[in-house]
């Protein structure tokens, strides 16, 4: 085995005024200057140099005592690789939605640094949302091409990584030369045309011959198919079996362990009493004028809100008896922390929205652009607009209809923690049949929600509040009263059908009870 890596990667070369004509020993093979980049190939027992070498080149008379060294083992495997040192340019991708460029909010590295695969690099934004960009290369970061706050463009070099790639293997410089490839066996062969197909990186394919794994015998879990560095520890650390990576060699090469699932905290409920609001002390004197450009997600909002107001909008608006639903959500919430989930209000109103649009399809609509046509969706990919850092965002949790309140908690849990972070995948934000939009835990009670485009209705909730009313023998009782705010497309919707949807959303708020006979 060792002996046919040798015929292509090991060399044993001679620099200007200096040849080492003996290579019996070790010592002597320790002393020559070996090189990643100088290569020879082996024919039988002639080694014939490559690239830019001086002097004279020498056999080797005895292969087996330079395998049987560790220097020789560790030379061929490491010293003697087929990668060669080169610096890359790392470019901006193409996020899509023809976005040609995005600020560059925040750099994760500097100039100088060592990074791994997989590392984070900078945080850009688009017009859509934030994109954490990750590094492909394990290397050094040699020059950073923007400072934060610039545009970069889409497919511009966003940092140079002084890293380990490919070179062609022996056998394709044989191919384009002419000469036979180098003698090795007949099944060692097929192995490394095998393991040669599989995608991999560098690094991985580096760790793969460290220890003699055939990448073709391991299934790939990254984008199409390739074989990334989790992979192929897992496999090593099974013994070439899938499973997980053991802790010791996943720490050698520098994966990081995945952290303990925490255990669930509660949020201490909010104290009774009017809610205290943070008012900022007042600036000292007079603030100066500051001219801030219109980027990232605020430049859409200008496009989307410009468009929403050609179009001719009605509201409409009711009150929702909340009290049964909190008792509801009462029981159920302990319940859901066991199970690592916050359970709020918004689950249930998303999926009593679900069961209404059931009833009322047309409300579950895109219009095209001159709406002479609408066309009903059948998913209800149901939006929730966030107030972030960056701006108003609305991602939507996908198939609402097919999904437990339970399930549409953990959804928005998981959209909410990475709205703060500015990192909302663009899928997320994609493809969005309705929106609701949860003003009043900020304030407010009735509001005039601007629709989505190309969407054709939308809902604004209202802050809760423990008001007087009278009951059906006329004493005051107080209840828990939510308020909503509809508005719709009146070009295809009319008033008559929001006021039903809403009746029917409003009674599975206000007797959850009714979801049961639903839910599938």
């Amino acid at each position: 085995m060792l002996a046919s890596r040798l015929a292509r990667g090991v060399v044993v070369a001679a620099q200007r005024g200096r040849v080492s004509s003996s290579a019996s020993s070790t010592a002597s093979l320790r002393r020559t200057p070996f090189r990643a980049h100088q290569r020879c190939s082996f024919n039988t027992s002639v080694v014939r140099a490559h690239k830019n070498y001086y002097g004279v080149v020498s056999c080797l008379p005895s292969v087996k005592a330079f395998e049987s060294s560790s220097f020789g083992r560790r030379s061929c495997e490491r010293m003697f690789s087929s990668e060669v040192e080169a610096i890359v340019q790392f470019n901006l991708a193409d996020v899509g939605e023809g976005i040609a460029e995005c600020e560059v909010l925040k750099w994760h590295v500097k100039e100088g640094d060592q990074i791994e695969q997989f590392d984070p690099l900078c945080e850009v934004q688009s017009d859509k949302a934030t994109v954490e960009i990750t590094s492909r290369y394990e290397g050094v970061v040699e020059k950073v091409h923007y400072e934060v706050g610039d545009m970069a463009k889409v497919g511009s070099p966003l940092v140079d990584i002084r890293t380990m790639i490919e070179e062609e293997s022996p056998e394709a410089d044989a191919a384009g030369s002419g000469m036979p490839p180098p003698s090795a066996d007949a099944d060692e062969a097929q192995q490394r045309s095998r393991s040669a197909s599989a995608i991999a990186t560098p690094a991985v394919r580096r760790i793969a011959r460290e220890n003699d794994v055939d990448l073709s015998q391991i299934a790939g879990t990254g984008k199409d198919g390739r074989v990334t560095k989790t992979d192929i520890l897992s496999f090593i650390s099974s013994g070439g079996t899938s499973g997980a990576a053991s802790p010791p060699a996943a720490a050698r090469l520098g994966v990081p362990r995945a952290p303990a699932a925490a255990a669930p905290v509660e949020t201490p409920s909010a104290p009774s009493g009017p809610k205290q609001v943070h008012i900022p002390p007042p600036s000292q004197g007079t603030a100066p004028d500051v001219t801030v450009p219109v980027r990232g997600i605020q430049k859409i909002m200008v496009q989307t809100m410009t468009a929403a107001t050609s179009v001719p909008h009605f509201g409409y608006a009711d009150e929702i008896v909340m009290d049964e639903l909190m008792a509801v959500r009462g029981e159920m919430k302990q319940t859901a922390l066991e199970r690592g989930v916050r359970l709020s209000y918004m689950p249930f109103i998303l999926k009593a929205t679900s069961l209404a649009l059931r009833a009322f399809p047309i409300l579950n609509s895109h219009t095209n652009s001159d709406c002479t046509e609408y066309t009903m969706k059948g998913e209800h990919n149901i939006g929730v607009a966030m107030d972030t850092a960056q701006g108003l965002i609305v991602p939507n949790i996908k198939s609402v209809q097919n999904l437990s309140v339970l399930d549409i908690a953990s959804e928005l849990n998981r959209l909410q923690e990475l709205g703060k972070e500015g990192k909302i995948p663009t899928a997320d934000l994609k493809g969005g049949t309705f929106t609701i939009s949860n003003i009043g835990i900020i304030g407010g009670t009735y509001l005039s929600p601007v629709l989505s485009l190309p969407e054709v209705a939308i809902g604004a909730i209202g802050k809760t509040q423990r008001v007087p009313r009278f009951d059906d023998e006329d004493n005051v009782v107080p209840v828990n009263i939510m308020n909503v705010s509809w508005s719709a497309d009146h070009r295809v919707i009319d008033g008559a059908t929001m006021a039903s949807f809403s009746n029917v959303w409003k009674a599975y708020l206000e007797n959850p009870s009714k979801m049961l006979l639903e839910l599938r």
